[in-house]
């Protein structure tokens, strides 16, 4: 066989070698898009945070910004939701780069080092870096102050924050912070609020909504401009799926169904009254409890909270409460309002929040269909203040100036109006306290999202004693196994000993022998 037969012959044996070694691998090539695979599966997995505004679950299931977007977008590709809830910021990226999710939905703003390695989608709200301190602690005037004696400051470790005092530390070189990996920004700042921590550094609309179960966390320094939250996904030549993500939140804003989101969530947090906050978060302890039952008994479509917020605003939760203007009780109920309720004593707690129940019901029943259901409720209680009448009118103000009169975030701009001549006079019921019917809603808001938060606290503060007291259990456990295992080993030594001094015995009578 010449040279060439045996090349030929060679090469014929590693071809055949080659297809029997491939035909035994089930490798396939999957030259599917990104939108394909994620149809295919039939899930959109978003990564995102447990946190007050992304995701938490609520008295009725799953909510947030975050997740109401999340499940619209899932829904707009014809998938099902999976939130994937990560505790810290340090477990989102790599689960993203790992393809364990497929879009990140957390509040996050858009950074250089982020931008260099994940693809943002478009800017849906804006927030800015503050430095905050708690209330009473020293506040520094400037930057070159903040380890003024010695004072620690910590940051959560690779986030917007820490590059915020890497750059800092440009012109402040003797500057001295910690990044905290396993941890976020809530726990700083409920680390701030304890007092265990000087300073940190969080995003505007974190901190607005934190300082509603702790009211002693204070703004000490504004760090930096307004910056853009937005998704992220991995960086890729497919643009299926985020070519839909842009698409969808075009229309979205578009519509205005993003700022209603965003009034929903965040809309009530622009004004902040430490003394009131604080006078709330003390009647929660000492005064809630009482009538948490009646409240929930009463609440029926209505959440319990809301309830009582709204008996708050109206009392102060003071069952004998009475005004000049001759309302009185728990829910402010006026003679004509207790008696279309049915209310019979105004004075007696329990009727009370059952007539205001009811009546604010009715009015919930009046608002026009066109309102976003998540929205009613706020035209729902300012009819409750100032009557459905005066509520109209603003709503008709409103479509006058060339606003949305179905939209809250534009109404509520007209409320005040309804006080001014050149206004109530060309409307239909008059002049109106507007302005107060507006304090009055965001009030409102304002102390529900409180008693949400601090039941939040609670139940966190309660999980993390039970696993201190699981820690400290299987502690002693082991302490016990040791111990058992310690005598077990005493009663073989003993048992050995007795044993030897036995044949020593032995031995020494045999000798004698």
């Amino acid at each position: 066989m010449n040279a060439n037969a045996v090349k030929r012959s060679y090469q014929l044996l590693i071809s055949t070698l080659l297809v029997l070694f491939l035909s035994g691998c089930e490798w396939t090539y999957d030259d599917r898009t990104e939108l394909e695979k994620i149809r295919d599966s039939g899930v959109l997995r978003v990564g995102t945070l447990n946190n007050q505004l992304s995701y938490y679950i609520g008295p009725d299931g799953p909510t947030g910004l975050d997740f109401e977007l999340a499940s619209q977008f899932a829904q707009s590709l014809g998938v099902k939701l999976e939130m994937q809830p990560a505790y810290t910021l340090s477990g989102l990226f790599p689960a993203l780069e790992r393809g364990d999710v497929d879009i990140i939905a957390a509040g996050l703003t858009i950074t250089k080092s982020r931008l260099e390695r994940f693809r943002p989608g478009p800017s849906y709200y804006y927030v800015s870096q503050q430095l905050v301190y708690k209330k009473g602690h020293w506040r520094p005037r400037n930057l070159s102050e903040l380890n003024k004696d010695g004072a620690r400051v910590a940051v959560v470790e690779d986030s917007s924050h820490s590059l915020t005092l890497q750059s800092i530390q440009r012109e402040y070189p003797d500057m001295i912070w910690e990044s905290e990996k396993d941890t976020d920004d809530d726990e700083l700042l409920k680390q701030v609020a304890d007092g265990q921590l000087d300073f940190t550094i969080a995003d505007s609309v974190d901190i607005a909504l934190i300082q509603r179960i702790h009211p002693e966390i204070t703004v000490a320094l504004e760090l930096t401009e307004d910056e853009p939250v937005a998704w992220f996904m991995k960086k890729s030549q497919d643009d299926s799926v985020y070519a839909l993500m842009i698409e969808f939140f075009g229309k979205k804003t578009q519509s205005g169904e993003l700022a209603a989101l965003e009034e929903k969530y965040f809309g009530h947090i622009d004004s902040f009254d430490y003394v009131d906050t604080r006078a709330f978060l003390r009647a929660i302890d000492n005064k809630l409890p009482q009538w948490e039952p009646l409240f929930k008994k009463y609440a029926d479509q209505f959440d319990w909270r809301l309830l009582a917020a709204l008996s708050y605003q109206e009392s102060h939760w003071n069952p004998k409460a009475v005004s000049p203007t001759g309302v009185r009780g728990m829910m402010m109920l006026t003679l004509p309002t207790a008696k279309s309720v049915g209310v019979k004593n105004r004075l007696d707690p329990e009727q009370s929040i059952r007539g205001g129940a009811e009546y604010l019901h009715k009015m919930l029943l009046r608002v026009p269909d066109s309102v976003n259901e998540n929205e009613k409720i706020w035209y729902a209680l300012a009819s409750y203040n100032i009557g459905f009448g005066h509520m109209m009118d603003a709503r008709r103000l409103t479509k006058a100036q060339g606003g949305n009169p179905d939209s809250w975030a534009d109404v509520k701009q007209r409320l005040p109006l309804l006080a001014k001549r050149q206004y109530h006079t060309q409307t239909r019921y008059g002049y109106a306290r507007g302005y107060e019917a507006l304090s009055y809603v965001e009030n409102i808001r304002r102390y529900y999202q409180s008693i949400v938060g601090y039941e939040q606290d609670q139940a966190q503060a309660i999980a993390a004693e039970q696993a201190d007291d699981l820690e400290g259990l299987q502690t002693i456990n082991v302490e016990m196994v040791e111990e058992e295992e310690g005598e077990g080993q005493s009663d073989a030594e003993d048992a050995e000993n007795q044993t030897d001094e036995s044949i020593s015995a032995d031995e020494a009578s045999t000798a004698k022998s």
